[in-house]
Order: structure tokens, then C-alpha cells, then sequence
């Protein structure tokens, strides 16, 4: 039994891993996962492993973007600051400041109204269609910001008030991030990097919030299974994540995001029509 379980375990941390940075939706695709492969764990311990599964997925863009992301430098045998390293975090802290402050607000009230199958799937058909004509209509667009460390203070800002749509479920967080991105004139590569960095608070951060809420106010104890089974999923997500990134990274210097508008649709009426039939 355990064997099993290791393996499902295995599966979900693949789905969330190539969910997590494409912009589909992990949480539709986390939701029909869990209704065709229930981890046999208890609610607290599968409300963590969706959270902890993150984690791994975050730890994937500090390592592949470590060096863009790393603040110090040694100069002269100390450590100094790389300025535009420093300016580059000051613009994420901008820009997540938005999706952060209605996040710990609206946290519970958004998960009870909007977590269920028919508002995912109008999100990611919606989405989806906004994605087809959004990149239709930017074919011959010339973006003003072509790199991150171009964004200003203000658009950073921008991006981040479209990160708040990914509140909810179904939207995609990466979706939300760089379709207001690009309709703001970023680049769909430093869009895409962009949505990566605006991640690590963000998903640090609600880690955090439901960990702590889980221990501490919902007092959930972890069996050792559940403990392995939690870890195995983690890195099955972060092994998944890497290679899913520089796979994204690719695609976007050579195509659009239309594809993926027309995934979003046909997963979103097969949910509805999962959801209408057989729930």
C-alpha cells in the first residue's frame, strides 16, 4: 500500500510541477488529479502537501535563476550589494504587494465561494480566449520592456495588480501575471521571468500563512507515511519544475501563448462536462 501511495504521490508532484509555471491553471489540474488519484492521507495532511509541494517548485527558480537573484557580490574580500540585483527584488516586493494584502484578507471567504469546478473551468476557458486574442492582437506588437531589470517601479506595480485575478482558482498566477504583462508592453520573455520571481514571496509566503495555520490552529500531527509521502511528492515537483522552466523560457523567444489559450478552453469543457455529468 505504501508503494502505491508513493507513486501517486509521484503523479501529483508531476502534475504540480508542470502546472505550477505553465499558464494553465495548477489548480484545476491539482483538482481532477485529487478526484482520480486520492492520496489516502488524512484532510490536513493532503491540505499540506498541496501547500509543501510549492515549495519545491519554488526552490526550483532559486536555483536556476540564482545568480540573477542573488543580491551579493564579493568585492575586494567583502560582500557588497549588486544594485541591480536590489532594484530587481524592490520591484517584486511591489509588485506582490497587491495579490498579498486581498491574499491574507480574502484567503478563507475566496476558497469557500470560489473553489469548485464550474467557476475553474469558466476560468480557464475565459483566460483561454483571452489568451488567443490577446496574442493575436500583439503579432506585430513591439514591447517597451524587453528585459526585467527595464521595468520601472510603476509597471511593476501594474503586473502585480494583474497577479491578483490569479486569486481565483483557475485563472493561473503565471496566466494572470503575464497576460497583464504583455498588455502593458513586457516582452513575453521578461514577462514569463518576471511572473517566475513575483513566485518565491508569494508562494513563500502562502506556505507559510497555511502551514502555520495548519499547526497551530488547526493542530494537524503528520504520521511518518504521510511525512514520506509529502517529501517524495516535493521533490517529484521541484525535479518536474526545472525542467519545466527553461522548457518555458525556450518557447517564448520562439512562440506565442495561443497554444495554450486553446489547452485552457478544452480542459475547461471537459471539466464542465465532467463536472455536469458525472458529479
Amino acid at each position: 500500500m505504501l508503494f502505491v501511495e508513493i507513486l501517486k504521490s509521484i503523479f501529483i508532484g508531476i502534475v504540480q510541477g508542470i502546472t505550477e509555471w505553465l499558464p494553465v491553471s495548477s489548480t484545476g489540474h491539482m483538482i481532477i488529479a485529487n478526484e482520480f488519484v486520492n492520496l489516502n492521507i488524512s484532510d490536513g495532511a493532503w491540505e499540506l502537501f498541496e501547500v509543501v509541494t510549492q515549495l519545491g517548485s519554488i526552490l526550483a527558480v532559486i536555483i536556476l535563476f540564482f545568480n540573477k537573484l542573488n543580491p551579493f557580490k564579493k568585492v575586494g574580500g567583502r560582500v557588497a550589494f549588486k544594485h541591480e540585483t536590489v532594484s530587481l527584488w524592490k520591484k517584486v516586493i511591489i509588485a506582490v504587494l497587491p495579490a498579498a494584502i486581498i491574499g491574507v484578507l480574502l484567503d478563507d471567504w475566496l476558497e469557500s465561494k470560489f473553489y469548485n469546478f464550474v467557476v475553474v473551468a469558466m476560468a480557464l476557458i475565459v483566460y483561454g480566449v483571452a489568451f488567443i486574442l490577446i496574442e493575436r492582437a500583439n503579432k506585430k506588437k513591439k514591447y517597451k520592456y524587453n528585459s526585467v531589470y527595464e521595468l520601472d517601479n510603476k509597471t511593476s506595480f501594474k503586473v502585480g495588480c494583474f497577479q491578483v485575478l490569479s486569486l481565483i482558482p483557475g485563472t493561473s498566477r503565471s496566466g494572470s501575471t503575464i497576460l497583464g504583462a504583455s498588455l502593458i508592453g513586457v516582452s513575453r520573455t521578461a514577462a514569463a521571468e518576471f511572473s517566475f520571481f513575483l513566485a518565491i514571496p508569494v508562494m513563500a509566503g502562502a506556505t507559510l500563512l497555511k502551514g502555520a495555520k495548519a499547526f497551530l490552529v488547526d493542530d494537524i500531527s503528520l504520521t511518518a507515511t504521510e511525512i514520506l509521502i509529502i517529501f517524495v511528492g516535493t521533490l517529484t515537483a521541484f525535479l518536474v519544475s526545472l525542467g519545466v522552466i527553461k522548457f518555458l523560457m525556450d518557447f517564448v523567444k520562439k512562440h506565442t501563448f495561443e497554444s495554450f489559450g486553446w489547452y485552457r478552453i478544452i480542459f475547461g469543457i471537459i471539466l464542465l462536462v465532467y463536472y455536469f455529468v458525472f458529479k
